[in-house]
């Protein structure tokens, strides 16, 4: 049974629901995207947010409401904390951005492999040639770019980054593997 506060129902008329929707919302839309383009600080992308903010509409049952223009001013409202949300979560992301440590980032077990990765890489770049160990060092550990470490090496730059790459792999495939003398 469909519920009773849904207009496009069997019984209903949903061409004039659409429609009441359609002119409520061309009414507000000025009002919705100066809503939004406060908080996010973009006409544009206010813009496409209200234009988001359509569709979804457009694409489900209509829902009766008291006011449906206080409503839609709401949902921009909303619509507009959620893309400041995701942009948020974007950025920490793509800065790899760390959470401060909690309770469980403490304890003992969390420390203990920790330290046991590091032990795993420490091996892993003991176990490089000396060139591709020391580039790695002097890049790492010592700030240098590759084109200061090919300078002070004698090699080229093309040289300094398959070197880079090659520890880096080697790094990254000591944490793949388990360590050793640890059961499975």
């Amino acid at each position: 049974m469909t519920p009773p506060e849904l207009k496009d129902g069997p019984n209903s008329e949903p061409r004039q629901g659409r429609a009441h929707f359609l002119q409520v919302f061309l009414t507000q839309r000025a009002q919705m995207e100066a809503l939004v383009s406060r908080r996010v600080g973009c006409r544009a992308t206010a813009a496409d947010l209200v234009q988001d903010l359509f569709l979804r509409f457009w694409r489900r049952p209509l829902v009766q409401v008291e006011e449906l223009s206080t409503y839609l001013l709401r949902c921009a409202g909303n619509i507009a904390i959620d893309h400041l949300r995701s942009e948020g979560t974007r950025e920490r992301v793509s800065h790899h951005w760390q959470p401060e440590p909690d309770a469980k980032s403490c304890e003992p077990q969390a420390a203990l492999e920790a330290g046991n990765d590091l032990r795993q890489v420490e091996a892993a770049l003991r176990s490089l040639p000396e060139r591709t160990r020391h580039i790695f060092l002097l890049n790492r550990i010592h700030g240098r770019t590759y084109a200061e470490i090919a300078k002070v090496m004698g090699v080229s730059q093309s040289a300094v980054e398959k070197h880079m790459m090659r520890a880096l792999e080697a790094c990254k495939a000591s944490l793949r593997e388990p360590p050793s003398g640890t059961a499975l």
